[in-house]
């Protein structure tokens, strides 16, 4: 990894409690995402709650991390294009508009997920990622997300 922050790191207290990445939800699966040169990347190491059939991970937990990894890519994403370090205000915070997961094999549980996120389209509102999920070295999903900006009236007024 090149930077040693997550994206998700940056984002505003009151935009960190989601189940997904949020750094302040104590139950959580804190998705943290990086960049590497123009991917990101993220690291998910799954646990035996996640299972779906002995040995495997549940594909809900797979469509939920490439959704937070999405997101936190789709707000880096934007970041860059507009020349700005990530965190400086004004936030620039996405949620899902779209996901789409293929799920191309069985994931086994016993090895951490890396997935891989291409920036695919970046808009003033709107940016495109596609994930995709690997373990043991195989390709297991396929997900591409479709990440909105959050109005600004959804974030506090200090921001």
């Amino acid at each position: 990894m090149t930077e040693t922050r997550a994206f998700q790191d940056y984002y505003p207290d009151e935009m960190s409690v989601c189940y997904g990445c949020g750094r302040l939800n104590s139950s959580g699966l804190h998705v943290k995402s990086y960049w590497k040169g123009d991917e990101t990347i993220c690291r998910f190491h799954p646990r035996p709650e996640h299972t779906a059939i002995a040995g495997f991970v549940y594909g809900g937990l797979i469509a939920s991390v490439i959704d937070c990894h999405g997101t936190g890519s789709a707000a880096a994403a934007a970041y860059r294009a507009e020349g700005r370090e990530m965190g400086s205000l004004p936030c620039l915070r996405f949620v899902t508009a779209h996901l789409a997961v293929d799920y191309l094999k069985p994931t086994p549980i016993d090895a951490a997920l890396e997935l891989r996120g291409t920036i695919k389209l970046v808009r003033s509102r709107k940016v495109v990622i596609e994930v995709e999920v690997w373990s043991k070295g195989e390709l297991t999903a396929r997900g591409e997300v479709t990440a909105v900006r959050v109005p600004e009236s959804m974030i506090a007024p200090e921001r």
